[in-house]
C-alpha cells in the first residue's frame, strides 16, 4: 500500500523548500511551516506558513526571515493553553545558529515580534515538542559541532520564557553522534527516536523521570541514512515512526508500527518510493484521531497526506488494545 499525497502549494516564490512541521489548531485545521529559498543556506531563506482550511491550503506566507540570514527548521506547537509557537533558527550554518521563538494568538494569523532563545538554548531542533499535563515542553534538541554530534533535551514550564538543560545523550563510544530527537511517551516514561551518522541505525534512548535524565542511546533495528525523521504516539497506544528505509539517498519513504514504544516495528504503508528525495518528514495525529504527515518533495514543494489509524498495521504485542 502506498499513501496518496498532494502539494500544500503548486507555486511560490522561491525554488527550493525543506524541514516541513505540523501542528493542529484550536479550530480543528492544520498549520504547517518550512523554510524557504534559493537554495539550503543560502541569505534569502526564509520560514513560510500555510494553513488547511475547508480542505485547501492557503497561500503560503512568509512569518520570520534572517534578513541577510538564512533561516533553518521550522517546528510548530499548538499549546493546550492558548498560543500557537514557532521555534526556528538563524544563523550561517548549523554549527552557529540560534533558536528563536514567534507566537501567535490567532492560530497564525499574525505573530509577535521574534524572540532570541537563551545562550545555549536552541529550542526543538527539527520535531515538535511532547507537552506534559502541567504544560511543560519537553524539546527535543540537539548540537552539531565539527566531528562531534550530541542530543539534549530542553524543558520549559512557560511556554519558552525560562529554560533547563539535559544532557548530553549520545550512543556510547561512537565519534560521530547523533542528532534530531523525536521525543514521545506518556510522562513519566518516556523515550526518544533519533537520526544518525555513521551509525546506519535508528538510534533510541529513554527517561523514566519525564525527560530530566536519559539512558544512553543504542541502536535499533531500523535503518538510518543521515536523515531527519520523526514520530507520533497514537491515541490507542501505537508509535508511528516516519522515515528513510534505506542507509543510502533519501528514498524510500515510510511507516513503521511499534507497540513498545519503539523496541520492535511492523512495517507500514509506504508514503513515497520513486528515484528522488522525499525526506525530513513531520507526522501528528488529530483530536479526531486522523494521522496527518509531510515532507520535502524533491526540495522544490512540500507534500501532504493523511490516513486512518485504521489504515496502519496491529503489531504484535501482549498490551494491544481491543
Amino acid at each position: 500500500m502506498q499513501i496518496p499525497s498532494s502539494f500544500i502549494y503548486e507555486e511560490a516564490p522561491y525554488p527550493s523548500c525543506h524541514a516541513v512541521t505540523l501542528a493542529e489548531l484550536p479550530d480543528g485545521s492544520v498549520a504547517a511551516a518550512w523554510f524557504g529559498g534559493t537554495r539550503e543556506s543560502a541569505p534569502d531563506v526564509r520560514i513560510w506558513f500555510s494553513r488547511q482550511s475547508g480542505g485547501q491550503w492557503e497561500t503560503p506566507a512568509c512569518v520570520a526571515s534572517g534578513h541577510d540570514v538564512p533561516c533553518w527548521n521550522p517546528v510548530l506547537h499548538q499549546s493546550r493553553s492558548g498560543p500557537l509557537l514557532l521555534f526556528y533558527k538563524i544563523g550561517p550554518n548549523p554549527r552557529a545558529w540560534s533558536g528563536m521563538l514567534i507566537r501567535s494568538e490567532d492560530g497564525g494569523g499574525s505573530w509577535s515580534p521574534p524572540e532570541l532563545l537563551p545562550a545555549g538554548i536552541l529550542g526543538p531542533i527539527k520535531n515538535k515538542p511532547l507537552e506534559l499535563a502541567d504544560g511543560t515542553l519537553v524539546c527535543g534538541s540537539s548540537v552539531e559541532s565539527w566531528q562531534a554530534w550530541g542530543c539534549w533535551v530542553e524543558r520549559t514550564e512557560d511556554l519558552g520564557r525560562t529554560w533547563s538543560k539535559h544532557g548530553p545523550i549520545n550512543v556510547p563510544d561512537q565519534l560521530y553522534g547523533i542528532i534530531q530527537p523525536a521525543v514521545f511517551g506518556s510522562e513519566p516514561e518516556l523515550a526518544m527516536l533519533c537520526r544518525s551518522r555513521g551509525i546506519e541505525r535508528v538510534v533510541r534512548a529513554t527517561s523514566g523521570d519525564a525527560g530530566r535524565t536519559w539512558s544512553p542511546a543504542a541502536p535499533i533495528d531500523l535503518p538510518q541514512n543521515d536523515s531527519g525523521l520523526d514520530a507520533v504516539l497514537l491515541q490507542d497506544g501505537r508509535l508511528v515512526l516516519i522515515y528513510n528505509h534505506t542507509t543510502t539517498g533519501r528514498t524510500p519513504l515510510n511507516l513503521a508500527v511499534s507497540a513498545d514504544l519503539g523496541q520492535t516495528w511492523t512495517p507500514g504503508p509506504v508514503v513515497e518510493a520513486a528515484a528522488g528525495e522525499y525526506s525530513y518528514p513531520a507526522i501528528i495525529q488529530g483530536v479526531d484521531g486522523t494521522v496527518h504527515l509531510a515532507y520535502t518533495w524533491n526540495r522544490e514543494r512540500i507534500a501532504y497526506a493523511r490516513l486512518s489509524p485504521d489504515k496502519l498495521p496491529w503489531p504484535d504485542a501482549p498490551e494491544r488494545n481491543p
